[in-house]
This record gives structure tokens, C-alpha cells and sequence, in this order.
């Protein structure tokens, strides 16, 4: 099993700097979901910008989540 997320911060150009549980911290690229079905709602910086850590994975205001597995598989 993967690392689950402790902190998220969103950063510059739809970009979250993911804290594991491990102590890493990595760096994860939105940008390539934000032409995708509900992804397009993050386009709004608002929206975005409200991401929160949530049972180990992340989780926006508008429900949209995204797996941990692809959170720390897909970050550099």
C-alpha cells in the first residue's frame, strides 16, 4: 500500500504539494485533469485553491477526489 496524503497545498499553476504520511513531499500536476468531466470545475481558482486533506486521499468543495494511490503513483 501507498503513502496516504497528511497535508495538501495548493501551489502555482494547479499544482498541490502533497505531504505523506512517510514525511515525503511531492508535487502533483492537475493540470492534465482539467479538461476532463467534472475536472473542469477546478479551472476556477476558487475551487481549486478549497482542496483539504480527506481519509487519506484529497477532497474539493465541489466533492471531486482523487485516489492516494494516483496522488503519490503520478507526483514527483
Amino acid at each position: 500500500m501507498n503513502p496516504r496524503v497528511k497535508e495538501v497545498k495548493p501551489d502555482n499553476d494547479y499544482v498541490l504539494v502533497l505531504t505523506f504520511e512517510n514525511g515525503e513531499k511531492k508535487l502533483f500536476d492537475v493540470k492534465p485533469y482539467l479538461n476532463i468531466g467534472l475536472f473542469q470545475e477546478l479551472k476556477n481558482i476558487n475551487i481549486f485553491n478549497s482542496v483539504k486533506p480527506f481519509l487519506g486521499s484529497i477532497l474539493w468543495e465541489n466533492g471531486l477526489d482523487l485516489c492516494p494511490d494516483t496522488l503519490y503513483l503520478e507526483s514527483n
